[in-house]
């Protein structure tokens, strides 16, 4: 009998009976506490396993739930905290990247058959400011604004809901799934919140650019659209912009998934400074406007005041080709990409930081 209970001998621990054997931690006494039989090896490699089971050493509950697993990794984000968050990220971020916006959307809409009216991007801004003052930068920021924040919530919600099931039980998503689940985004944020506010906002700053401008402000805006072009001149463009927003999201989200599976490895429980997460989403920004511009262009000609001279989307693209080359399917590229690496940045780092801050306030699930 004494050989059997040598390995726990009250010499070699004060873990000295049976029922206390059971309940004694690994971690209570990893240097005193000696298993029998001696620790097998796993079949090819030279690791350790230990043979006592979970039902006998109380070392962790063999149950695993996602939602628990994923605490120790990415914690699963509830769809609500997703909505309210995305939006306050992107009220935050339009606010501060504006007049990029401006000066991008005004250089697609410069034909060269015209001839152009600006020079670059500095001459823009040199002659908006020239003509409007400072404030002629943020013209069209109200309806871009209003827009702003139901497309954050719209495409954050969006993408947890189709993603939180598809995660594995440390709450990692793999790169696939995260590109589908970012198409979705876009294509929703596209169809409930981006076309009508994307063709409210060229119709403003193109109005802009007449002689007599007739659009007074937002809601006055508005409701001249819909008076003469009915609900149907809020959505022009609907084609472009669902694939322009759908590709955006699916490449963005591709984009930031994969560098934060590689920046974690094999460790999910590794913390993502702010900084961090900034330059991956400044990536991720750059990535979707070199892969979309030509969509954006197309898009942005179709929601102009001169929308009536192109029969659709693809007669659009054709007239763009003949009339101004391939070289025009990239106006408004470094504008683009100034604002588009700034935006994706802030509006990831604020959405996390945010999520932080409602996990503290908000339980859930």
């Amino acid at each position: 009998m004494s050989s059997l209970w040598k390995p726990f001998s009250v010499s070699e621990g004060p873990c000295n009976s049976i029922s206390l054997r059971r309940r004694c931690s690994q971690q209570s006494h990893p240097a005193t506490l000696t298993p029998s039989p001696a620790p097998r090896l796993a079949a090819g490699s030279g690791a350790a396993v230990s043979s006592c089971s979970p039902k006998i050493c109380d070392w962790g509950s063999p149950k695993r739930t996602l939602s628990a697993a994923a605490i120790g990794g990415r914690k699963i984000t509830h769809p609500g905290k997703a909505i309210l968050a995305g939006g306050i990220a992107g009220g935050i971020e339009i606010c501060i990247t504006f007049p990029t916006e401006y000066v991008k959307t005004q250089l697609q809409l410069d034909e060269r058959a015209n001839p152009p009216r600006y020079r670059g991007i500095g001459d823009c801004v040199r002659l908006t400011v020239q003509d409007h003052g400072l404030r002629g930068l943020y013209r069209g920021l109200s309806s871009l604004l209003y827009g702003s924040i139901p497309k954050a919530a719209v495409r954050f919600g969006t993408f947890e809901l189709l993603s939180n099931p598809m995660r594995d039980a440390s709450g990692r998503l793999d790169n696939t799934r995260s590109l589908l689940c970012g198409l979705g985004a876009g294509v929703a944020e596209a169809v409930l919140v981006v076309c009508p506010m994307e063709t409210v906002k060229v119709k403003f700053i193109h109005d802009q650019c007449s002689l007599q401008p007739r659009y007074r402000g937002f809601f006055h805006g508005v409701r001249e659209i819909i008076r003469e072009q009915g609900i149907r001149g809020t959505y022009q463009g609907l084609t472009a912009t669902v694939l322009k927003q759908g590709s955006n999201q699916a490449i963005r989200f591709y984009v930031m998934n994969s560098l934060r599976n590689w920046y974690k490895g094999d460790d999910p429980t590794r913390e993502m400074h702010p900084v961090v997460t900034a330059a991956f989403g400044a990536t991720a920004g750059a990535a979707s406007v070199f892969g979309n511009t030509p969509l954006d262009v197309v898009k942005t000609r179709m929601q102009g005041l001169e929308a009536h001279k192109y029969k659709n989307t693809v007669d659009c693209a054709f007239q763009i080709l003949r009339n101004e080359g391939p070289q025009a399917f990239y106006k408004g590229t470094v504008p683009r990409l100034g604002r588009v690496c700034l935006d994706v940045a802030i509006v990831f780092v604020i959405y996390e930081e945010v999520v932080k801050m409602l996990n503290n306030v908000w339980k859930t699930d």
